[in-house]
C-alpha cells in the first residue's frame, strides 16, 4: 500500500515546520512594515523634539510669571496675589519637570504632553476670565489662546486632539455670560476674528503635517528603491566576476580535456578524460543558469525543459515533460526551489529508484505552481529515509521556506511521485 507523507504530518517535523513557518511569517511582517515602523519612528522623534521645545517654552513663561509674582504692581494687575498664586505657579513647574522625565515614552510621553498641555490651557482660561485684566472677550491674554491653537496643531494634528483650544473661545463667551457680563457687538466681532484664525491656524498647520509626513513616506519608498537596486547592482557584479573567472577557467578545462582525449591512447584512460569533460560541461552549464537566476533573466518553463532534455540525453533516462497552464513570473527563490527539486528527483530516479521512464509536469493553475515528477522505479518508504541521505529533507525546507508543500507518494516496488505545489506570489 502506498505511504502518502505531507509536510506536517510527520510527528518530529511538526515543530521543526511550526518554527519555520513563524520565522517566515516574522519576515513577512517584518517586510510588510518595515516602511510602517519607520514612519512611526519618525513621528516619534520629530513629536519628542517638539515636546521638547514646548518644555523650553514653558520655561520662558514661568520665568515670566516668577517675574509677574515678585513685582507687586504686575501680580495685583493680574490677580496673582495670595497663597493659591504661589501653589499654582510651583504646581506648573512639578508638573513641566515630570512632562520632560518621561517625554521620550512613546506613549506615556505622548499622553503626559498632552494632559499638561490641557491643563495649561485650563489656567489660561481662568486668567483671561478673571476682571482684573478686562475680563473674558476683552482680556489682552486672549491672544495667548492662538498659541494654544498652534501648539496642540503642531503636536496633536488630529481633529479630536485639537478640539480643547477651540473649545476655549466659547467657553471664555459662556463665562463672561455667568458673571453677568454682557458681550457687545465689537465682543462678538472678536470672537468671530479669533474663531477665524484658530481655522486658519489648524488647517495651515495640519496640512502641512500631512504633507510633511507623505514626503517622509516618499523617502522611506525611495531609501527601500535604492537598497533593492544596490542588491540588483551587487547582483550583476557578482555574475560579472563569477562568469570572467570560474566561467573562464571551466571552459579551459574543457579545451584542456579535449586536447588531452585527442593525446590518450587507452581505452579506459579516454574514458576517465570524457568523464572529467562532461562533468566540467554540467559545471559550466550549472554556472550559466545561476548567473541567468542572479540577472533574473531565466525562464523557468523553458530551464526546467531543456534541463530534462539534457539528462535525459546524458543518460539515456526516458524523460516526459509536460507543462500546462499560463507561465508566470516567479521569484528567483521560488525558481531556484523548482529547479533544485527537479534535479533531486531526476538524480534519485537514476542513483537509488533505478527507474526506466519518468514523467515531469509543470502546472500553472490559480494562484499556485505545482512540478510534479513521477518515475516507475522500485520505490522507497518516505518515513524511513536512509541516515546521511538529505535529498528530501532539503527539499521540505525548501518548500517550508517559500511557504509550499512538498508531497512524497511511494512505496517499495511501486515507484515514487514528488508533488512541489507553491503559490505565484509575486516575483
Amino acid at each position: 500500500m502506498n505511504t502518502n507523507l505531507a509536510l506536517g504530518e510527520e510527528t518530529p517535523a511538526n515543530d521543526l515546520r511550526a518554527r519555520v513557518r513563524e520565522v517566515l511569517e516574522r519576515r513577512k511582517l517584518t517586510d510588510s512594515v518595515s516602511a510602517e515602523q519607520a514612519t512611526a519612528s519618525w513621528e516619534q522623534d520629530r513629536f519628542v523634539a517638539r515636546a521638547r521645545a514646548l518644555f523650553y517654552a514653558r520655561m520662558m513663561f514661568l520665568t515670566l510669571g516668577l517675574l509677574i509674582l515678585a513685582v507687586p504692581a504686575w501680580s495685583v494687575y493680574f490677580g496673582l496675589t495670595g497663597p493659591f498664586s504661589f501653589v499654582g505657579y510651583f504646581t506648573m513647574l512639578l508638573y513641566s519637570v515630570a512632562n520632560l522625565l518621561v517625554i521620550d515614552h512613546p506613549k506615556a510621553g505622548r499622553w503626559v504632553t498632552y494632559i499638561t498641555l490641557c491643563l495649561d490651557l485650563t489656567i489660561t482660561v481662568v486668567l483671561i476670565a478673571k476682571p482684573q485684566v478686562g475680563g473674558g472677550l476683552q482680556s489682552p491674554l486672549l491672544a495667548t489662546q492662538l498659541l494654544f491653537t498652534t501648539l496642540f496643531s503642531i503636536l496633536y494634528p488630529k481633529p479630536l486632539a485639537i478640539l480643547p483650544p477651540l473649545l476655549a473661545l466659547p467657553i471664555t463667551t459662556r463665562l463672561d455670560l455667568l458673571l453677568n457680563r454682557s458681550v457687545t457687538a465689537v465682543e462678538l466681532l472678536t470672537l468671530l476674528w479669533y474663531l477665524a484664525l484658530n481655522f486658519i491656524i489648524v488647517y495651515v498647520l495640519v496640512y502641512l503635517n500631512e504633507r510633511e509626513a507623505a514626503a517622509h513616506r516618499e523617502v522611506v519608498a525611495l531609501q527601500g528603491d535604492l537598497k533593492e537596486l544596490a542588491v540588483v547592482e551587487e547582483r550583476n557584479r557578482l555574475a560579472r566576476e563569477i562568469h570572467d573567472g570560474l566561467g573562464a577557467s571551466l571552459s579551459s578545462m574543457i579545451i584542456q580535456a579535449e586536447y588531452i582525449l585527442n593525446l590518450a591512447r587507452e581505452d579506459g584512460l579516454r574514458s576517465e578524460i570524457r568523464e572529467l569533460k562532461t562533468t566540467a560541461e554540467e559545471s559550466i552549464e550549472e554556472l550559466r543558469r545561476n548567473l541567468r537566476m542572479m540577472r533574473e533573466d531565466f525562464e523557468l518553463s523553458q530551464g526546467l525543459e531543456d534541463y530534462a532534455k539534457t539528462f535525459r540525453e546524458r543518460t539515456g533516462l526516458d524523460i516526459r515533460f509536460e507543462r500546462t497552464g499560463l507561465p508566470r513570473k516567479l521569484s528567483p527563490d521560488a525558481q531556484l526551489a523548482l529547479f533544485r527539486i527537479l534535479q533531486e528527483c531526476l538524480s534519485n530516479a537514476v542513483k537509488h529508484a533505478e527507474a526506466r521512464s519518468v514523467q515531469v509536469r509543470l502546472d500553472f493553475s490559480g494562484d499556485a505552481v505545482h512540478l510534479i515528477v513521477r518515475d516507475d522505479g522500485k520505490g522507497f518508504d518516505p518515513s524511513r529515509t536512509p541516515r546521511g541521505h538529505y535529498g528530501l529533507l532539503n527539499m521540505r525546507e525548501r518548500a517550508m521556506k517559500l511557504g509550499g508543500q512538498l508531497i512524497v507518494d511511494s512505496a517499495p516496488g511501486a515507484g515514487a511521485q514528488v508533488a512541489f505545489s507553491l503559490p505565484c506570489n509575486p516575483s
